[in-house]
């Protein structure tokens, strides 16, 4: 009898080579899909939309929530994340004439989101798909297409992903922002170095590492201002995804406004502190949580002042942080599944399409 070899499949393996693959995913955005998404925010630039409205759900939800703090901020345009069921439950018809609306969605298949889009095009609203399926339906039902390219994923939840949505609608925003669609100099220079500083994040174990740490924790809080709040929320997901951890996402803003009073030295909290505005926002978070005592991990750079443990990220513009700051929070989530006994390529009750109406 001749034994037949068969492959063994180590848990984790696919997340694991998902996540590692995000510098070449973001390599690829920036030198063969630049030309693409600046055809696309010409586009937009000329119609001058009133406000935007972005639809998405699950980790897609926390992009297009990166997103809106970009058109709010970058653009001076009104945005906001659409609620699908307003349309597709209730059967809301609301005037979208002047608007654009984008769907945010890895796989392009959540008929919600399909829908969502379809009643805005026929309201008047000017449609555009961001997805990794650009033959999907959201994109069929959107006038305009960016396809983030990220390949396919190997692990249920997502990750590069996440990262190649972030960076498209960054470029996005930056070349309509441009008017040609054509990112500055500056700006070209500053996107073309995330794939390398992606590489030296990854690289770095200090996340893995705190696995252990984590390891019987039954709750867990994340915590960010402005263009952290989405790192937060989706480190969150990311947690509660793969190891069933009940991990609560709250602005910083919010997280003294109550739910600081549920932090104590067995709540562990992971804060996202970077440059700017909203890092600085984050200093009395910080000071608050110290008086708690609270288990604290900052994510941010090495140099910005905050005592007890960092994970380091690289000192940039505060824009594009959230690229950087969400890949070791991801190779937590990994490191804390497998320290669990959990296969987090293929959590419990989770699939690529989540058919929701």
């Amino acid at each position: 009898m001749i034994e037949q070899e068969t492959s063994v499949v180590e848990p984790g393996a696919g997340m694991a080579a998902d996540i590692a693959e995000q510098p070449a995913v973001l390599t690829r955005l920036v030198e063969e899909r630049a030309s693409a998404i600046a055809e696309v925010a010409k586009v937009i630039a000329q119609r001058r939309p009133r406000l935007v409205l972005y639809t998405a759900r699950g980790t897609s939800d926390h992009a297009a929530l990166y997103a809106a703090y970009l058109t709010e901020i970058r653009l001076g345009i009104p945005a906001g994340l659409v609620s699908p069921s307003a349309i597709t439950v209730y059967g809301a018809r609301p005037d979208l004439s002047g608007a654009l609306v984008v769907g945010v969605s890895q796989s392009g298949g959540s008929p919600d989101l399909v829908e969502v889009t379809r009643v805005a095009r026929r309201a008047g609203a000017h449609t555009l798909a961001v997805t990794n399926a650009p033959d999907s339906p959201l994109a069929q039902a959107a006038e305009l297409t960016i396809d983030i390219a990220a390949g396919p994923e190997r692990a249920v939840a997502a990750t590069k992903t996440y990262t190649a949505e972030l960076l498209a609608l960054l470029m996005l925003v930056e070349g309509i922002r441009a008017g040609d669609g054509v990112l500055p100099a500056s700006e070209r220079a500053a996107v073309a170095a995330l794939p390398d500083l992606a590489s030296g994040v990854l690289a770095d174990a200090t996340a893995t590492e705190l696995a252990d740490r984590y390891r019987f924790a039954e709750r867990l809080v994340t915590t960010g201002r402005g263009y952290a709040y989405p790192t937060a929320r989706e480190a969150a997901l990311k947690l509660m995804e793969t190891s069933y951890l009940a991990a609560l996402a709250f602005s910083g803003a919010d997280l003294l406004h109550g739910p600081l009073a549920m932090t104590d030295p067995d709540v562990p909290v992971i804060a996202v502190v970077g440059t700017g505005p909203a890092g600085a926002a984050m200093r009395d978070v910080l000071v608050r949580l110290g008086q708690r005592r609270a288990d604290v991990v900052v994510v941010g750079p090495a140099d910005l002042p905050g005592a007890g443990l960092r994970i380091p990220t690289p000192r940039v513009d505060e824009r594009y942080a959230p690229l950087l700051d969400i890949l070791p929070l991801q190779r937590l989530a990994l490191a804390l599944a497998l320290a669990r006994g959990e296969n987090p390529d293929t959590p419990r009750g989770l699939t690529k399409v989540t058919e929701t109406l």
